[in-house]
């Protein structure tokens, strides 16, 4: 029997996305942000939610752009880091000796160490309570060579993203991989005694 939790951002998992931008005065700024994920397939659109009084948000509606980069589970200080302090108050790639570069795609840096970078720029703004929607067209992706599987594209075995958990404040990695979406399913659609890869 399940059991009533309330209206509680309990959604599992969310992503943690290192949001790169520039502030006013041009300065590299980067900040976690957990709600987020893909929310167009074309054009290829994120959305991420930040509240309007970070010190990220100006920066990147003045600009009109921003930068997820994806931590691997190897920098996960240095992600969980980005999501205490203000780069109003501190410069966190000097403190952290991570490495701003600013997209050549888009007015936004990235973190050079993290294996995964999207470069959006800020297409539309949604209010919707007490966060700010971000919605950013995705106009280039970029990923080291040594994360890319046979076929070119990013394997999240390899990537070893983070994954958090909103109500314990907890971050994880991946798992195992389970199966092949649009196939493990097809059993059910075509009846049982047939193989599907």
């Amino acid at each position: 029997m399940k059991v009533s939790l309330g209206a509680k951002t309990l959604a599992q998992p969310t992503p943690v996305w290192v949001i790169g931008s520039y502030d006013a005065k041009g300065k590299p700024n980067v900040m976690t942000a957990a709600w987020g994920g893909i929310c167009c397939s074309q054009p290829p659109c994120v959305a991420v939610s930040l509240r309007e009084e970070r010190y990220s948000y100006p920066g990147i509606v003045q600009h009109r752009a921003f930068t997820v980069s994806i931590p691997s589970k190897a920098y996960a200080a240095q992600a969980d880091y980005f999501g205490i302090v203000s780069g109003k108050d501190v410069d966190k790639f000097k403190v952290t000796g991570l490495t701003p570069v600013g997209s050549t795609v888009v007015d936004a840096p990235y973190v050079a160490e993290f294996p995964l970078v999207l470069e959006c720029v800020l297409v539309q703004t949604v209010t919707l309570g007490i966060h700010i929607q971000l919605v950013g067209e995705i106009l280039d992706v970029k990923a080291d060579a040594d994360v890319l599987d046979d076929k070119g594209y990013p394997d999240a075995a390899k990537v070893q993203p983070l994954i958090f958990t909103p109500i314990n404040k907890s971050y994880h990695s991946i798992g195992d991989q389970v199966g092949m979406a649009f196939s493990m399913g097809l059993t059910f659609r075509d009846g049982p005694g047939k193989k599907h890869p």
